[in-house]
């Protein structure tokens, strides 16, 4: 007989929705009128609620920023965990990537709206310091997605270098995809789904294929 999960309390409910609320406030104001100009007063202030309440949920505006793509980033590595064991690996990775964009909508906009989301990507691209730590996260990302692989895969990431392979070259494709969205026209998850696929249609041909047009 199955059981469902405990509910939580009213307790944690309050506080799951003063952080959202902060959360919200902060990309709100990042969006508007810049990361380096916002502070955490005027974050605070927006849900009314003290500077010193912010700092309870959040170590610092950084780790506000990086929240929503933390959240996806979560939901991409159990992406991965969950797919289909006969997928080869990069196969799991694309398919995992792009459902999670397809169910992008699920996983923010209980805290913001999606184009919001989206908007903040590129407050991150066009900020030194949150770029700097986006990077420092993915490689951590990486890390943990080469250990998925090599436990699917029946491997010791540590001694077989195709997981970390794998993972790095996937991850260079993203890097390359987020850079060309963030300039592109079409700034919907529609249309960062069909790049990214685009793209890792081109791994193979970019990998082993000759670039040349002409003789």
């Amino acid at each position: 007989m199955e059981t469902s999960a405990p509910r939580p309390g009213l307790r944690e409910m309050k506080k799951r929705r003063t952080r959202d609320e902060l959360l919200r406030a902060a990309v709100g104001l990042f969006t508007s009128q810049g990361y380096e100009r916002t502070t955490v007063d005027e974050i605070a202030d927006a849900v009314g609620v003290s500077q010193r309440t912010f700092f309870r949920y959040f170590a610092g505006k950084e780790e506000a920023a990086l929240a929503l793509e933390g959240i996806t980033v979560a939901r991409f590595v159990e992406g991965v965990r969950a797919r289909p064991a006969h997928e080869a690996p990069m196969e799991a990775l694309r398919q995992a990537v792009l459902e999670g964009w397809s169910s992008l909508s699920e996983a923010v906009e209980s805290i913001v709206p999606v184009g919001l989301y989206l908007r903040m990507y590129r407050v991150i691209e066009s900020t030194p310091v949150l770029l700097a730590a986006h990077l420092r996260r993915s490689a951590e990302t990486e890390e943990a997605i080469a250990r998925v692989l090599a436990e699917r895969e029946g491997l010791d990431v540590d001694a077989d270098p195709r997981p970390r392979l794998a993972v790095a070259v996937f991850g260079a494709v993203m890097r390359v995809t987020e850079r060309q969205w963030a300039t592109s026209g079409d700034f919907s998850p529609e249309g960062m789904r069909a790049l990214t696929s685009r793209h890792l249609d081109q791994v193979g041909p970019a990998l082993l294929g000759g670039w040349r047009a002409g003789p």
